[in-house]
């Protein structure tokens, strides 16, 4: 298999195969310049070989966010002849000529995503038309004559680059490049040449729509409640299963907050007397500190208290069985 058949089939078969990690989503210009070698060529009765040239290229492209690239490309290519070999008579090396070539190209490109965030290779593949004027010394048997002349051909070519972000200027990054860049044979002035290129690129490209750089929000506050409530069932200081629960709630909040006292008020209801709903709400008050300091909240941390029944949550007449006022407050400082 040829060169040129190898490149064309790994930027075609290869791209579509992998993600990409860094990919361009919309309008994006590049640039670049870099040496380029231009193969021998022979003709009827010798070969003409070049010397190294220059080449540069500038495109306008789209990428669809997901790897994928399309773009336009323009381009100019110049090589000086280097010498001539004529067969049977040796060579001429002060031959004179060369070739310059300029044209556009439609290019499809693939990001590769290879899990790092300071590069993004790329390959791709790229058709296109060439207008080319070319000029050397041929051996006409007798003699050689000087030939000058223009032409057009197809031209194709496959790319395979580097891109490298630079990331305190978002959108923009470097890239390096080798393209092998042909035509079909083009003829000049009756001689029939062939034109195949290796081009070393180094550019830059800039992509319009690139992602705003991050900014890192402050760590959110940890939203802690400072109140829990406890209820308890009438004529009753024992904890349920729903009560402990909440005891745990408040044990854990007191951990991730800053709290230095932990109070634990007890209540009753109006429903005994006042002396009998005192004690009453000093025992809950108790049984939901025993439970705290079990939780793992130092005892030195807990004041208690008992309201009995003066601090109603709900006013009532006396004797009234009221739910809500059964209860023992946490409250975290």
């Amino acid at each position: 298999m040829s060169l040129r058949s190898t490149l064309l089939a790994a930027a075609v078969l290869a791209a579509p195969a992998v993600a990409v990690a860094q990919p361009v989503s919309g309008p994006y210009i590049a640039l670049g310049a870099g040496y380029n070698i231009l193969q021998s060529s022979s003709f009827d009765g010798g070969r003409q070989s070049y010397d190294g040239g220059w080449a540069g290229l500038g495109s306008f492209g789209w990428g669809f966010g997901n790897g994928l690239r399309l773009e336009l490309e323009g381009f100019y290519r110049t090589n000086d002849t280097d010498a001539v070999r004529f067969d049977g008579r040796g060579k001429f090396a002060d031959a004179g000529g060369g070739l310059d070539q300029w044209g556009v190209m439609a290019n499809v490109l693939f990001d590769l995503d290879i899990g790092v965030d300071w590069m993004s290779p790329y390959v791709g593949a790229g058709v296109g038309w060439s207008w080319m004027d070319g000029s050397g010394s041929v051996n006409t048997g007798a003699f050689t004559r000087w030939y000058d002349g223009t032409d057009n051909q197809f031209a194709y070519q496959g790319i395979v680059g580097l891109s490298f972000p630079i990331a305190p200027l978002p959108g923009l990054a470097i890239t390096a490049e080798y393209r092998y860049f042909a035509t079909l044979d083009p003829e000049f002035a009756g001689v029939e040449l062939q034109n195949r290129n290796h081009s070393f690129l180094i550019g830059a490209r800039y992509a319009f729509n690139h992602p705003a750089p991050a900014v890192v929000a402050p760590p959110a506050e940890v939203s802690i409640a400072r109140s829990y409530l406890v209820f308890f069932d009438w004529d009753r200081a024992n904890l349920n299963d729903r009560a402990r629960q909440i005891i745990s709630e408040a044990a854990a909040a007191s951990r991730q907050a800053a709290v230095t006292t932990i109070e634990v008020s007890g209540h009753a209801d109006r429903s005994g007397s006042a002396a009998y709903n005192q004690r009453l709400s000093l025992r809950r008050a108790q049984n939901v500190a025993a439970e705290l300091v079990q939780q793992g909240v130092p005892q030195t941390a807990i004041t208690i208290q008992a309201f009995g029944e003066t601090r109603p949550l709900v006013p009532t007449p006396d004797g009234v069985r009221e739910p809500q006022n059964r209860r023992v407050e946490i409250v975290l400082k």
